[in-house]
Order: structure tokens, then sequence, then C-alpha cells
């Protein structure tokens, strides 16, 4: 099922885009936009950095999300949010979306509660 994804509850969500850049030493950031976990409704921008694309979802289902997938890179990550993601010490942000200016980076446990 394109688009779709299933969350920490296992219900099936559609997932409103994401993508990827590469940077010049090899590592990725990834960013998926995926509706927020905690059932409040509405979605989150949702950042990770790592050394290819496969650790950057594996980084994220370790984290609980199961099942999330990147296909195509219609929405890659913009160069605020890749250097958001680069100056933090975990490489793993998130915060709501749509992007709202006044709204900071939080880290992931933040939203996911652990």
């Amino acid at each position: 099922m394109r688009g779709t994804s299933f969350l920490l509850t296992g219900e099936m969500a559609a997932v409103p885009g994401g993508g990827f850049v590469r940077l010049p030493g090899g590592s990725v950031v990834v960013a998926l936009t995926l509706p927020r976990p905690s059932g409040e409704g509405g979605n989150v921008r949702v950042l990770v950095h790592a050394a290819n694309r496969a650790r950057a979802l594996t980084r994220l289902r370790n984290h609980g999300m199961r099942a999330v997938y990147l296909r195509g890179n219609a929405h890659p990550p913009t160069p605020d949010e890749v250097t958001a993601v680069l100056h933090h010490p975990d490489g793993l942000l998130w915060r709501g979306a749509p992007d709202r200016a006044q709204e900071l980076w939080h880290p992931i446990r933040a939203l996911l509660g652990t």
C-alpha cells in the first residue's frame, strides 16, 4: 500500500511525504512527515541523521515506529532542517507539521514519551 504506514497503534495512516539528502561525507538526512503517534491528531516532521537510508529508518523503528517506510523523494529536508539535525547530539528530531516557525525542534523522546 503505497503512501501508508502503520505507527505505534498498528493502525494504518496516510504518510503525507518524505525524502532524503545525501551529505558530502556520505551520510544521509531523512525527513518524514508522519501522523502524530499520541493520537492528538495532526502530523509531525521527523528528521534522522544516519549512515544511510536503511539505518535512518531502523533508528525510527527502534523507537517504536515499526512500519515507517520511505518511498520516493517528494519532500526532502530543507537546508534549515539539515542544519538542525546535524547540530543535535542525538541526530533524531521532530516538530509539528505543517511547519510552525515559532515551534522549536524537539528530541524524539519528547514525542514518544520515552
